[in-house]
């Protein structure tokens, strides 16, 4: 199983920083853990770069027990 981490927003939702996720390829990782996580997670990830070991990539990409697959999303904030 890869490694889910799960930054700002997404960690919040999920109530995680760290999960093992199933999943042939990014897709089926990003679907397993919507199924796990809820439709509040299913909601912000349209909103998320998705990367695998520390790359963005389509979702069709191959993922290995030893991968990590990041859920980065959008950040806002600073000083005016």
């Amino acid at each position: 199983m890869a490694t889910l981490r799960l930054f700002a927003r997404a960690r919040e939702v999920a109530g995680t920083s760290s999960d093992t996720v199933a999943g042939s390829t990014v897709d089926e990782v990003m679907a397993c853990a919507i199924e796990r996580y809820g439709q509040p997670f299913a909601d912000l990830v349209p909103t998320c770069r998705i990367w695998l070991n520390g790359e963005s990539v389509p979702g069709l990409t191959a993922v290995g027990d030893n991968d990590e697959v990041a859920v980065l999303p959008p950040v806002s904030g600073g000083s005016s």
